[in-house]
């Protein structure tokens, strides 16, 4: 049978809501991301991509790329309110939807609606209500795969809906390049080049066989499905959060062991506000330091009871911490909570919140959320 999937993308996410904030800044150049010298982009508006800024990109080159933008701290309390808010909007036209991130969800209708033409006009809908109720846009692609309805919404960015009928799923995937399929990075896409594919189309001439030679056997079937447009994957409603953590680029090395100290404890009391907001408890704590030289280790430790608490999580990350040389200094910090259960199943804690005063220290500026997706 075939399914009617939507992918729906806001457009410029973070730098649209600053936007909505402060209606000054329309029509400028927004980026939002780390300020510091080790910043990265995390969304640009479309006025700074004409720039050739992207996101992800170090704030340094978007900064001389273009030098008239406004730069902007991310604000994730004041993102995820919005977000809320479209996927309640979502919710009023079908209960099968997938978050992908605060900006992104897949949504099957196939339920909702008998025939596939529908599917345009449920996405019509949902752009009309998000742009009334929360002053956003957004882009849709419909299409019966998840593959190629995000495909879809891309193409139709900014401010667009693209519809791939049913029939024409092939003609209309091969001529995209094969760099936009999923599964090919980087690497991928320097093997593919040997072969001459520069298109979907090109990979999907290539035999199974030739691509397992070439990849491994699941990566080279992968790849071979998805170049033919096999793309099975239901829209996974209940999609299970597999961990709850923040991580912080510093702006300079930081050597001063107090102030690492601080910084975990910062952290950790964010970690376990979201623990007890998605109403999770976990049992390992695993803590990442990345070096000046950018080498990166990780250290967990694993409790037989789960726990919620931010005095939980900084202790055992703390001990953590402990048992690692920074002398060198330190680039990155990150602290996660993984093994999660309901927050029913907690059993109790090491010690109540208030052995450690993580609670009442302020915020720092995060980048966290794509743990919790």
């Amino acid at each position: 049978m075939s399914r009617t999937i939507l992918h729906v993308d806001l457009d410029a996410f973070y730098a649209s809501v600053e936007v909505l904030e402060n209606p000054r800044l329309r029509g400028r150049p927004v980026l939002v991301g780390g300020t510091g010298s080790r910043g990265v982009v995390a969304a640009a508006s479309y006025e700074a991509r004409r720039f050739g800024v992207h996101s992800a990109m170090p704030m340094g080159r978007a900064r001389r790329l273009c030098p008239q933008a406004v730069v902007l701290p991310p604000r994730f309390e004041l993102y995820g309110a919005k977000s809320r808010q479209v996927h309640a909007i979502f919710a009023t036209f079908t209960p099968v939807i997938e978050p992908i991130a605060l900006d992104e969800a897949f949504l099957d209708v196939s339920g909702v609606t008998p025939r596939f033409c529908e599917g345009r006009e449920i996405g019509a809908a949902i752009r009309a209500r998000i742009r009334a109720e929360t002053g956003l846009t957004a882009s849709v692609g419909v299409a019966t795969s998840k593959l190629l309805a995000k495909l879809a919404s891309d193409d139709a960015k900014p401010d667009g809906m693209l519809v791939v009928e049913p029939g024409t799923e092939l003609a209309w995937l091969h001529p995209h390049p094969v760099g936009r399929l999923w599964g090919v990075g980087p690497a991928t896409l320097a093997r593919l080049a040997r072969f001459g594919v520069e298109t979907i189309g090109d990979l999907a001439a290539i035999p199974e066989a030739s691509l397992i030679d070439a990849l491994g056997r699941a990566h080279g079937q992968l790849l071979h499905a998805l170049a033919h447009g096999r793309d099975d994957r239901p829209v996974e409603a209940d999609r299970e959060t597999k961990s709850i953590g923040q991580e912080e680029t510093f702006p300079q090395d930081v050597v001063d062991r107090e102030a690492l100290r601080r910084e975990v404890l910062r952290m950790a009391e964010r970690v376990g506000s979201r623990l007890r907001r998605h109403g999770l408890a976990g049992r390992t704590v695993t803590l990442k330091v990345r070096f000046p030289d950018f080498r990166t280790i990780t250290r967990s430790a694993t409790l037989p009871e789960a726990f919620d608490g931010s005095a939980d999580v900084a202790g055992l990350a703390l001990g953590l911490l402990e048992k690692v040389d920074t002398a060198t200094g330190v680039r990155l910090l990150g602290v996660t909570v993984s093994n999660l259960l309901p927050g029913a199943a907690r059993q109790g804690t090491l010690f109540g919140d208030d052995a450690v005063g993580a609670a009442t220290l302020p915020e720092p500026s995060d980048r966290s959320h794509p743990s919790e997706r």
